[in-house]
């Protein structure tokens, strides 16, 4: 999949310092914080719901 972001000025420039500082592409940057992006608010979920199960598993038990 291909995206087209139009970004102003100032993200333009604060995305490529950052880029330049860590050694990547732009492009690179770009891909690599939509995955994080991507992938955190599932972990999130599953590591919040694995704790509630686990906290909650004998009112679970009872209630069934």
């Amino acid at each position: 999949m291909t995206l087209k972001l139009d970004l102003d000025e100032q993200q333009t420039q604060r995305l490529q310092e950052i880029a330049r500082r860590l050694n990547v592409s732009v492009h690179d940057l770009a891909k690599a914080a939509i995955n994080d992006l991507i992938a955190k608010p599932e972990n999130d979920f599953e590591h919040a719901a694995t704790r509630v199960l686990k906290k909650n598993a004998e009112l679970y038990r009872r209630l069934a």
